[in-house]
């Protein structure tokens, strides 16, 4: 069998949803102290099928509903992980992670520190956020800055099935509160993903090279990848050669794979759905120039929504959200 047949066999195309279905049932088949629970996540298989046949197959003790009561279920999900369980925890939309700040900032983010190290915090929690749905300001936020900016929380932002596969694969095997952001524009999407691999994982903390290129660095947060891929596509016809850069972890931030890309093309652009103002491109910015300014020979260049809550007609959605227009359209700004 030739290398391309080979491949074929082991690749196969997944949707990102499926992709979080399939890392939640591995890590429950795997470990017995796996439990699933979250609003509608049960019989009903989630508001996104993300959870569908999970309940029929490991039952109510594993897979639980829960009231409308984030603070409550997140708070609780803190108690059983400390003393044995691994929970996964379901916030429907990112922007309801404002109704249980205390459970993960106060308490999970930090008992492992005030407690000397003799408890784990072993929780993953995951919910669906940004844009690209038409969804208004109230179900259409991006806040990976807020929760960043919290040391005891590690942060992730999946760009495709396979990163959703192997990074909530890591994350529930972690003995840290992992906050896993999902966007929900790349529900419906698909990539090829290793097939029978219960033991594919994406290390947490490790950026990834989407694309090489010469000439300017993008680096690019959750949805923003594909569009910068599309950008870079579009550029490549004009002679222009981008390199895009796709974190996958926030935090902890791997901003050597940033350095070492920046060390070619020494024109930094940062992407993401989240507002200019206290940003992760703010944070990658400072950190470049903190490291080594002569990396630059131009300034770098931020490529956000603008600073206004997110609107909900779709000619207006349009327009807030960068996109690979827009992102060539700054390449080529930059260039010149």
């Amino acid at each position: 069998m030739n290398q391309s047949n080979q491949k074929d066999k082991k690749d196969k195309p997944l949707k990102y949803y499926s992709a979080v279905t399939r890392a939640f049932r591995e890590e429950m088949i795997r470990n017995e102290n796996v439990v699933l629970i979250g609003e509608d996540v049960g019989e009903s298989g989630g508001i996104f099928a993300q959870t569908k046949g999970l309940f029929s197959e490991f039952g109510p003790d594993r897979v639980r509903d829960t009231p409308i009561a984030e603070a409550g279920f997140t708070s609780l999900a803190v108690g059983a992980a400390m003393t044995g369980l691994r929970p996964i925890v379901e916030i429907g939309f990112e922007d309801f992670l404002t109704a249980c700040m205390d459970p993960i900032v106060n308490q999970a983010a930090k008992l492992r520190y005030m407690l000397g190290g003799q408890v784990k915090v072993p929780v993953t929690m995951y919910t669906f956020g940004s844009g690209g749905l038409n969804a208004g300001p109230q179900h259409s936020q991006s806040l990976a800055a807020w929760f960043s900016h919290v040391p005891g929380l590690k942060v992730v932002m999946p760009s495709s099935a396979k990163d959703a596969l192997g990074l909530l694969k890591s994350s529930i095997r972690d003995d840290n509160f992992v906050l896993c952001l999902m966007c929900k524009s790349l529900i419906g999407s698909r990539e090829p993903v290793p097939q029978e691999n219960t033991e594919f994982l994406i290390p947490l903390g490790k950026a990834e090279i989407k694309r090489s290129g010469e000439d300017v660095t993008i680096v690019a947060v959750g949805a923003m990848v594909r569009q910068a891929l599309a950008a870079s596509k579009s550029l490549s016809g004009e002679g222009i050669e981008t390199e895009v850069v796709d974190p996958r972890t926030v935090s902890p931030l791997d901003i050597d794979t940033i350095l070492e890309s920046l060390s070619k093309t020494r024109r930094l652009i940062v992407v993401h759905e989240a507002m200019s103002p206290c940003g992760i491109g703010a944070e990658i910015i400072a950190q470049v120039v903190e490291t080594d300014p002569q990396l630059l020979e131009c300034a770098p260049l931020r490529l956000t929504p603008p600073f206004a809550p997110s609107p909900f007609a779709p000619c207006l959605e349009k327009i807030y959200l960068p996109d690979a227009e827009k992102i060539a359209s700054s390449v080529r700004t930059m260039m010149s």
